[in-house]
């Protein structure tokens, strides 16, 4: 595995690939790895002869208040993870080689997607996401682009921009990966406690729940809303944030549900806040 520091050399190594008649899948994420962003790599070495991956800690996507000094950093780790997995290119920029200078002045609105849910529970967040995303593909010019399901709006964003932009890149979504237990894979899972990852399942359950009222025949948004909301809401240390039915591409609320449609979800305990998703 090669591992590439500065925009410049990952152009190189890019236009490199491609003189030989490469295709490339690019793999975007903030490190921390684990085995939800391995399987990322999975599917990319699936539809493509070079896998990069990125680690970038992206600060416009955190908020003030949010874990952006102290979100885990561990790119040692992450290097070998990457290369025993398969990754060709580890692409790892600094914050003044993506953003010199300053702050940047363009950035990329996700529009109605992102409005409800984790954008307004995180202030352009998105815009920080779909303006890094953006930079990102120009630097690699991916055929291919992995995301996980566990970030669904996330991945509405991302197809949103791709669509409206005209970016020449296929978006492929990895179904969620879950530990044993069901809890969701997530790099901010390693902030838990013993006490605060068992209440951290609860949604999942939750999720669950709803899913397999659905499966029963249960086709009200409300009704399935109401099967979540009254498991998360009567765990003592744990704090609901939002739970909802939506259109898994817009991420507008339905009201009958319908294959392919997705229960989303977020929850706080202690410091950490999770978030989970269901596709019905």
């Amino acid at each position: 595995m090669q591992q590439v520091e500065t925009i410049s050399e990952m152009r190189h190594a890019v236009a490199d690939a491609r003189s030989k008649g490469k295709g490339i899948a690019f793999v975007p994420t903030m490190g921390a790895l684990h085995e939800g962003h391995l399987t990322l790599v999975d599917e990319a070495k699936r539809v493509a002869e070079v896998v990069v991956m990125s680690v970038f800690v992206n600060p416009l996507q955190f908020g003030p208040t949010e874990d952006f000094a102290r979100y885990p950093r561990t790119l040692d780790q992450d290097a070998k993870l990457a290369e025993d997995r398969g990754v060709d290119l580890m692409f790892t920029p600094t914050q003044a080689d993506m953003y010199p200078e300053h702050a940047p002045v363009i950035l990329i609105h996700p529009g109605s997607i992102g409005k409800e849910w984790e954008g307004a529970v995180r202030p352009h967040h998105f815009e920080g996401v779909l303006t890094v995303v953006a930079k990102l593909f120009h630097i690699v010019m991916p055929d291919v682009a992995v995301f996980g399901q566990k970030d669904l709006q996330q991945v509405a964003v991302v197809k949103a921009m791709v669509r409206d932009l005209n970016f020449p890149v296929g978006i492929l979504v990895a179904p969620t990966v879950r530990d044993p237990d069901g809890l969701a894979m997530s790099s901010r899972n390693r902030y838990l406690s013993p006490k605060e990852r068992e209440l951290s399942l609860m949604l999942s359950k939750a999720l669950f729940a709803m899913r397999d009222a659905f499966v029963r025949g249960e086709r009200r948004a409300s009704a399935l809303e109401a099967i979540g909301w009254r498991m998360l809401e009567r765990v003592v240390g744990l704090t609901p944030r939002y739970l909802a039915v939506v259109n898994a591409d817009t991420f507008q609320r339905v009201n009958s549900v319908r294959h392919g449609d997705a229960a989303v979800g977020a929850i706080r305990v202690g410091e950490t806040k999770l978030i989970d998703n269901i596709i019905f």
